[in-house]
């Protein structure tokens, strides 16, 4: 399976790329005019395949945490460890769990209200 997936994104890259050369080869060459409407629009349809293409490798990679994400906080080693022992889930009525920030909400309440009693 991981053959597969490896083939599959090869092939969407170099097609994605060709879609990129092919908007840069008519914008500079083929057409001797850039700004005509028949250009414009063969450009721009040739970078929306070109995105088309190339997007689902980089969500490939961004699952399996290849991909560095620029402004995302990183987790260090010792945070992480503390948040996977942070014990069980805090279940509600119904018996689902709740979302990570109901849960800190209620860590930040029991810590203001274990000073005062």
């Amino acid at each position: 399976m991981r053959n597969e997936l490896g083939l599959l994104n090869a092939i969407c890259i170099i097609i994605g790329l060709s879609f990129i050369a092919f908007a840069v080869l008519n914008a500079l060459v083929l057409s001797p005019e850039l700004l005509t409407t028949d250009n414009l629009f063969v450009t721009m349809v040739a970078m929306v395949m070109a995105l088309m293409f190339l997007v689902n490798p980089l969500l490939y990679l961004k699952s399996e945490g290849r991909l560095p994400m620029p402004f995302q906080k990183r987790l260090r080693g010792s945070e992480a460890a503390q948040l996977a022992t942070a014990g069980p889930p805090l279940l509600d009525a119904r018996g689902r769990a709740m979302p990570p920030d109901v849960k800190s909400m209620i860590a930040n309440m029991n810590k203001a209200a274990s000073p005062e009693g």
